[in-house]
């Protein structure tokens, strides 16, 4: 089970969500410049906070969420600054939207010309843990 949540409201994602970045994280971060007497300057240090988080489709048959889900990660992703609680594969995790890389993004699995309530979603989270 995948769960957002922010004090007053809780949303269980689609379950078949998957977690498309959790294996590019590398907490070591490097520098590495020349000084002007030719020798070699390292800074290395770990992150601690940051860590993307990126929920999305394997492919566009999967992960289809229903239009109040998604108005309510819009609602979210709307407030600036604002803390979520992820649980995902039983691991809590305080998070915020990056709206640097674009946040959230939904699209309709079928176009309608008009909207109903039953309508189902692909969608994008990109949050990072803090």
């Amino acid at each position: 089970m995948i769960t957002l949540s922010d004090t007053t409201t809780v949303l269980e994602l689609n379950p078949d969500l998957f977690w498309s970045d959790e294996d590019k994280w590398n907490p070591v971060q490097q520098a590495v410049q020349r000084t002007l007497t030719g020798a070699l300057d390292i800074q290395v240090g770990t992150l601690t906070k940051g860590r993307p988080i990126t929920l999305e489709p394997e492919d566009d048959s999967s992960a289809w969420m229903p239009s109040s889900i998604v108005a309510q990660l819009r609602n979210w992703a709307a407030e600036p600054a604002k803390q979520l609680t992820l649980t995902l594969r039983n691991q809590t995790r305080l998070v915020l939207f990056r709206h640097q890389d674009g946040g959230f993004e939904a699209r309709p699995v079928v176009h309608y010309r008009d909207r109903v309530d039953k309508d189902f979603y692909l969608c994008v989270i990109r949050l990072m843990e803090i």
